[in-house]
């Protein structure tokens, strides 16, 4: 059967999406995190991700479209209402619409008009599919590193569109990992994701607290190489080949003293003008270019 056509904002399924989007809290206690756009998609599902519903606009989504690689299994590469994947009324969850399954866990898929999809997506007519997708927890023992990593420390970073800026930064320089200790947004808001662009989750990510990431770094023996002001040296003088954690902290208060206290060294970026720092993505980017620089 054809999936459910929503034409109202008003529908209570729209209603949840736009309150997913906003609010921590239900996100948190439904399990559930919003992602818009297909390479955005593309990539949570690569990482994993499965979706819970599925919410796409024929009039921007159509059969002409090229399907991204590894999107193909969310929305059949053909028209949406001559599905190439079995379906079968959906039952219980959020109602009625066309439940896909296959290679997949099963997941609805609920067509939109284009006036409801341009009250749901941030990126308004340029994209055509926006999903709820079931969170997990991403913890330290969940990272498989290699020998020698490099990983980017975040100490309670409260911007999503600063941390969305570091992981884009983490994939360019090919981190290992990215630690968030102690985060004042969660990692599923969507400022975070948008600007991220995916890479939330092509980045191995942890959550934890500082306390935790110190003593998990040093039972590995990776240096904690800690960006500040005070007591430090010019960040290209210090060696970054082996194992390296670079911890960055707010750009109001800097790094905590457990931080400065746990730290092998502390390293600085040379400011020059009348100002004295940077936007926190702008400097984990230098830092974790000169690692990759010192390790070619």
């Amino acid at each position: 059967m054809p999936p459910e056509l929503i034409t109202s904002a008003q529908n209570p399924k729209v209603k949840r999406l736009l309150a997913l989007q906003k609010d921590s809290s239900l996100r948190r206690e439904s399990g559930l995190f919003v992602v818009e756009g297909r390479r955005e998609l593309e990539h949570c599902m690569a990482a994993g991700f499965e979706p819970d519903t599925v919410f796409v606009c024929p009039d921007l989504y159509g059969p002409g479209d090229t399907v991204p690689r590894n999107f193909a299994p969310l929305i059949p590469p053909t028209s949406l209402r001559s599905w190439a994947l079995p379906v079968h009324a959906a039952t219980g969850g959020h109602g009625s619409g066309a439940q896909v399954s296959g290679s997949q866990k099963s997941y609805r898929v609920i067509e939109v008009s284009r006036e409801v999809y341009d009250k749901v997506a941030y990126r308004g007519g340029t994209e055509g599919v926006i999903a709820e997708m079931k969170a997990r927890e991403r913890r330290l023992d969940d990272l498989d590193l290699p020998g020698n990593p490099l990983i980017m420390v975040l100490e309670a970073v409260e911007k999503p569109g600063n941390l969305g800026a570091v992981l884009r930064s983490a994939d360019a320089a090919g981190a290992d990992a990215v630690i968030i200790c102690d985060p004042l947004t969660d990692l599923y808001n969507p400022n975070l994701i948008r600007a991220s662009i995916g890479a939330v989750f092509t980045v191995p990510v942890a959550v934890c607290s500082s306390a935790e990431a110190i003593d998990w770094l040093k039972s590995r023996g990776i240096r904690i190489l800690t960006a500040q002001l005070q007591d430090s040296s010019l960040y290209y003088d210090c060696d970054m080949r082996s194992g390296t954690a670079l911890v960055m902290g707010t750009e109001s208060t800097g790094l905590t003293q457990q931080w400065r206290e746990a730290a092998d060294a502390h390293i600085r970026i040379p400011m020059l003008g009348a100002l004295d720092s940077l936007n926190v993505s702008v400097s984990a980017a230098i830092l974790l270019f000169e690692a990759v620089r010192q390790r070619q």
